[in-house]
């Protein structure tokens, strides 16, 4: 017998600037962002090669973006991946900001890059 898959446990951590997802108390992964104004700019996401495969990303970004939501804020995806999340989830369209060169120009000020 297989025991059952665990629930992944997505959280926001402010003090860190990103959202985390653990698998049975391990972490597995995170996407990172910063907040400007009404918008939450992802810029990195990164799942632990140990936990490769099972979709996590997927999850991950999904409640990231549905918190987004739920505080009222706009998302600006220059992460490449929360990118390709975006255009195949079309029901984030309505609080979606395009980048722009201002913004990616923010950015590297923000992580000092």
């Amino acid at each position: 017998m297989t025991e059952p898959a665990a629930t992944p446990v997505v959280r926001r951590v402010d003090a860190r600037h990103r959202y985390t997802v653990e698998v049975d108390g391990e972490p597995a992964g995170f996407t990172a962002y910063r907040d400007r104004d009404d918008r939450r700019v992802f810029f990195h996401t990164e799942i632990d090669d140990a936990f490769a495969g099972r979709g996590l990303a997927a999850v991950l970004v999904r409640e990231a973006l549905d918190d987004v939501r739920a505080a009222g804020l706009r998302i600006v995806p220059v992460c490449p991946y929360v990118a390709k999340f975006l255009k195949k989830h079309e029901e984030y369209a309505d609080i979606t900001d395009p980048v722009t060169p201002q913004t990616l120009e923010w950015l590297d000020g923000q992580l000092k890059r």
